[in-house]
């Protein structure tokens, strides 16, 4: 269907129109011949797989990258030479899936950046802020928000600059539920005043819900373009990813990988044991994690879980309370000295803590075993387990030496999640394990967080996605503003549950 020819969009004026539109990276051709419209007062939802082509398309939209081949046409205008200060001129403005501030800037400078300090600006910043019912606190450094805080910063860079075109690329990928539920208001109020929005994201529930039309990549190509009421979630699926079979009741894995992992513990031994934990953002909490269990870590952005995490595995110094791993104290310990008994970290900012993006993937994958391996010197033995990694894995890759950067979001999320398996943990706490990850992807993910959990490995997943939690969690265990809420387990474990507890509305249901 050509989405343009409905009678229902044919009175919309054309935002943007691209047509046969090719790019090549190092002679790999990313982009084969594309054609995508955006009209005014449309959502467009826009998916693929990682590595589809979604980020390259939208980057030579906004202005970033130059096109090979094709013509684009912004507003009207024909366009020859694209810059991104051409693109904003014009309206467009890209919110990246990898916020981009500048960290020792206040939110206020960030937001503002390069526009008037007037008093009505500041205003227009009070309005937006209410608008997004958000509580941002203006004169804090950027360095000191959160991933999903950092994104609210991103999206108003946009709204306040009254972008009649919005790119927003995986925006609600850190973003609670009541979180999203703001942003999508926000959303329709923008459609209902003519701006037209690309909105990139895995989560397919919020296609359905969100969007107009919807767009879907694979392989550098338009696999599905469709008005949004007119295709069904499995063909949406079956476009991204054909072989992608999805079945949310299974909770063990037949999967076999050929990932050396050496646990000392038996299935149920207690690994983590926390009592009275108290620190930066959270106090008195007490929880056990036992080998083959995965325990999931849920509340709201600004609960404290990632501030939890980080105390945990020593990133941050407890102010009271104890950590045991296994029978010996740790508390005091660093995160080296954790690291070395198979104390695990996958941190939610993949580019800012977890990877080394100009480095190649042999020298990132191995980059927690420095001191077992020489991280320049690959031998036979090493290249095989950086191949396996890439195989399991799906990891879409030119080279060993490839640099990390250069990969998509998801590509980079995999190489992490390699990285922290050879370092062959005994527990292993992840932060957003599935933020930036395709539908098939993600699945690909849980399966190898199952097969870990079935190694006795004891492991912790921390995930904003409320359906993640639900399916892999053994039990949950839920903040609410810094304090122990509730826990769930068995059957009790139910997005809604989760929700009312996270939120200070429910109460933590009896023990199974």
């Amino acid at each position: 269907m050509d989405v343009s020819s409905s009678t229902t969009l044919q009175s919309a004026r054309e935002l943007v129109r691209v047509q046969g539109v090719s790019k090549q990276f190092s002679g790999v051709e990313v982009l084969k011949d594309i054609d995508f419209l955006l009209l005014e007062g449309q959502i467009h939802a826009l998916l693929g797989g990682n590595g589809a082509g979604k980020s390259t398309l939208m980057k030579i939209i906004a202005g970033l990258l130059q096109p090979d081949g094709g013509d684009i046409v912004i507003r009207g205008e024909a366009i020859s030479q694209f810059t991104p200060t051409m693109a904003h001129k014009l309206g467009v403005y890209l919110v990246p899936q990898e916020p981009l501030l500048f960290p020792n800037l206040s939110v206020r400078e960030n937001i503002l950046f390069q526009l008037p300090k007037t008093e009505a600006m500041e205003v227009k910043l009070q309005q937006t802020l209410e608008a997004l019912n958000c509580t941002l606190n203006l004169d804090a450094d950027a360095n000191t928000l959160e991933v999903a805080d950092q994104q609210i910063v991103e999206i108003m860079r946009g709204l306040i600059r009254d972008s009649k075109i919005l790119i927003l690329d995986e925006p609600t990928a850190s973003l609670t539920p009541k979180e999203t539920q703001h942003l999508f208001e926000q959303m329709r109020d923008l459609k209902a005043s003519g701006v037209g929005l690309v909105f990139i994201s895995h989560k397919i529930p919020e296609i359905f819900e969100i969007s107009d039309v919807v767009t879907v990549m694979r392989d550098g190509c338009i696999a599905l373009c469709e008005a949004i009421d007119a295709v069904s979630p499995d063909q949406v699926i079956g476009a991204i990813a054909p072989q992608c079979k999805i079945d949310k009741s299974k909770r063990e894995t037949e999967t076999q990988y050929d990932f050396k992992l050496s646990t000392k513990f038996n299935k149920d031994d207690v690994v983590l044991s926390v009592s009275n934990l108290t620190g930066e953002g959270f106090k008195d909490i007490s929880l056990q994690v036992k080998a083959g269990q995965i325990l999931g870590l849920a509340g709201v952005v600004g609960a404290g879980r990632t501030e939890l995490a980080e105390t945990l595995c020593g990133v941050r110094a407890p102010y009271a309370g104890s950590v045991h791993f296994a029978d010996q104290d740790i508390s005091s310990m660093s995160f080296s000295e954790r690291l070395q008994l198979g104390m695990v970290y996958l941190p939610e900012d993949r580019q800012a803590s977890g990877l080394f993006l100009d480095a190649p993937l042999s020298w990132n994958i191995r980059s927690m075993v420095h001191n077992r391996f020489g991280l320049w010197l690959q031998s036979p033995t090493e290249k095989g387990r950086l191949e396996s990694y890439i195989d399991a894995m799906s990891i879409r890759t030119t080279a060993d030496d490839q640099p990390a950067r250069t990969l998509s979001g998801g590509n980079q999320q995999k190489v992490l999640i390699a990285k922290c398996l050879e370092a062959d943990p005994k527990l292993l706490i992840i932060d957003e394990p599935t933020r930036g990850v395709d539908v098939s992807a993600r699945y690909d993910i849980y399966e190898i967080i199952r097969f870990i959990a079935a190694k006795n490995v004891a492991v912790v997943v921390i995930s904003s996605d409320l359906d993640e939690v639900e399916l892999l969690s053994d039990s949950v265990f839920v903040l609410h503003h810094g304090e122990q809420s509730g826990q769930l387990c068995g059957d009790q474990i139910t997005v809604d549950n989760i929700m009312k507890i996270a939120f200070g509305t429910g109460k933590e249901a009896p023990h199974a």
